[in-house]
């Protein structure tokens, strides 16, 4: 393989979901081909005959030009580098860093500098220490493809990035109904508890960038606004895209908002109902099967004492027929945060107050359920299961 190897950067724009301006760029490797055209050149970092060394002389090259262009920018845009984990292990003095000196040489405010840490490899203390370094010069740090190949959870809790950017393919996969789509929300719970923000990479599609935003991405990247090119974008270039797709998406999730709280609510009063029949009539579920339940995405009722002790079966709705399943009677629930929850609120002048839990998956079904908790007495509180079907 030549070492004279040609390459150059090319800038990506991140896009900002809330101000809907370019807000940084990704400095990516490229090459010409055999016929001058551009292309990437991911290619050569993971060929296996070239040795670190070599590919640490060609990322520091084009580090070199991507930060000497980008210190013509105006200081409102950051720009991503990309460090491999695996190279910092060659580093034997923290103290000196090509970046950093290229940052002074530069004069590029490095608080407008990401280090996007790359590659899964790499010793763990080590990149500890030289994020630790750059953090103390200002710099902020990333995690790029984080959900591929194996968790990262180690490396997200050890660094504690910035910035979190999703795999790719699992944000694709995600985006179009994949089962990737509870994992992509669970890393988005994790970087909002966390302080980190999240950055959407492929982005591709407008159906893309509407998932990203109903995962609570900050940022978005891709090609439904731009490869990466030689030259810095007008910063509001893609401002009224992102304005209509905004729009969209709230026109949507209105809609979507709107069936949830007329399920809602009818789901209440339908508990409201069971309340009645099941306090009044002492389980008697032929008196039930009158009820108008088959539509209303009811699983199953059950009954908890005060501590959070199952005291009824779990009696079942299905095919317009109630039966009753022993199984759980017994269980203790008190530890789920719908039954503290209800036992914490105080009763209106109409009705106890409901409690409604986040969304899961059914252990039995594997529908996705939400469970309803209304306290009926001193003694007791009532339990539904239902479906729920507008995720």
């Amino acid at each position: 393989m030549t070492t004279n190897t040609q390459l150059f950067p090319y800038f990506q724009p991140i896009v900002s979901a809330a101000s809907g301006v370019i807000v940084g760029y990704e400095a990516l490797a490229r090459q010409r081909d055999s016929n001058g055209n551009v292309k990437s050149a991911g290619e050569l970092f993971i060929h296996p005959d070239i040795s670190d060394k070599q590919l640490i002389e060609w990322d520091r090259c084009v580090r070199r030009q991507a930060l000497q262009k980008f210190s013509e920018l105006p200081n409102n845009c950051y720009l991503t580098i990309n460090i491999s984990a695996a190279w910092i292990d060659y580093l034997d003095n923290f103290n000196v860093s090509t970046t950093l000196l290229l940052l002074d040489e530069f004069d590029i405010d490095k608080s407008r500098i990401i280090i996007e840490i790359t590659e899964t490899e790499g010793n763990l203390d080590k990149l500890v220490a030289a994020v630790e370094m750059y953090r103390k010069q200002g710099l902020k740090i990333a995690i790029d493809d984080f959900g591929a190949g194996f968790s990262q959870l180690e490396r997200v809790i050890a660094i504690q990035p910035d910035i979190i950017k999703l795999d790719m393919q699992l944000f694709q996969n995600a985006a179009r109904g994949g089962s990737e789509t509870d994992v992509v929300h669970l890393v988005s719970r994790l970087a909002t508890r966390t302080g980190c923000r999240i950055v959407c990479e492929g982005v591709e599609t407008n159906e893309d960038f509407l998932f990203g935003l109903s995962c609570g991405a900050q940022y978005m990247q891709g090609y439904l606004f731009s490869p990466a090119t030689a030259d810095f974008q007008d910063s509001t270039r893609y401002l009224a895209q992102i304005s209509n797709l905004r729009n969209y998406f709230l026109e949507q999730a209105l809609t979507k908002e709107e069936y949830k709280n007329a399920f809602i609510a009818r789901t209440q009063q339908l508990m409201y109902d069971l309340q009645k029949n099941v306090v009044k009539n002492d389980f008697l579920l032929t008196n039930l099967a009158t009820e108008p339940f088959e539509n209303s995405g009811l699983l199953r009722f059950y009954l908890c004492d005060n501590e959070g002790n199952q005291i009824s079966p779990n009696f079942n709705f299905s095919n317009n027929t109630w039966f009753a399943d022993t199984t759980q009677l017994g269980f203790n629930w008190a530890w789920r945060p719908y039954f503290y929850e209800v036992l914490a609120l105080k009763a209106d002048k109409v009705h106890n107050p409901i409690v409604i839990s986040e969304y899961y998956r059914d252990f039995s079904s594997e529908i996705l359920c939400k469970t309803f908790a209304l306290r009926l007495d001193d003694l007791r509180v009532l339990l539904i299961d239902v479906v729920v079907d507008w995720l």
